[in-house]
């Protein structure tokens, strides 16, 4: 009983190894230009499973068919510009951390820009009316009450 213990033992603390390691992608690239390209490309495009995760750290299955796609159409020659107008054919503009600045992104991009104007109006104009409401006169009966709270003894 105990010579089958320890295979067992061991087969448990392997597999979990054995698992991982089958999970590895090896990629040939012959120049390290491309392979370069690869890996910039990779880390550019956003997972749609995973949403903030980029196809080159990503476990999950679609992740894997577009980085051989990715790998394919570099082999094939094609421009990172191609490749990246295919890849948001495909998934749409979701799959790029950085959208591009079209028509239909302008709200995306000037969205931030416009609430941090708006934000600084807002204090402007909080600003003005404090320094205004502080800026006005007192009324005669105003400054005599005024100063017979601050000197109660003359007063009396």
């Amino acid at each position: 009983m105990a010579r089958l213990i320890r295979p067992l033992l061991a087969m448990l603390v392997l597999l979990p190894l054995l698992a991982q390691a089958g999970g590895i992608e090896v990629r040939r690239f012959e120049d390290p230009v491309l392979e370069q390209r690869y890996q910039s490309l990779t880390a550019t495009l956003r997972c749609p499973k995973c949403q903030n995760q980029a196809i080159g750290d990503s476990d999950s299955p679609i992740a894997g068919d577009m980085r051989d796609r990715v790998y394919r159409l570099l082999q094939d020659g094609r421009s990172d510009k191609e490749i990246l107008d295919f890849m948001v054919r495909r998934f749409g503009d979701y799959v790029l951390y950085n959208p591009r600045l079209e028509g239909r992104t302008l709200l995306l991009w000037g969205l931030p820009a416009a609430l941090v104007l708006l934000g600084a109006l807002v204090v402007a104009l909080m600003v003005r009316a404090r320094r205004r409401a502080s800026a006005r006169r007192l009324t005669a009966e105003e400054r005599a009450r005024l100063d017979a709270l601050i000197n109660p003894e003359r007063n009396e």
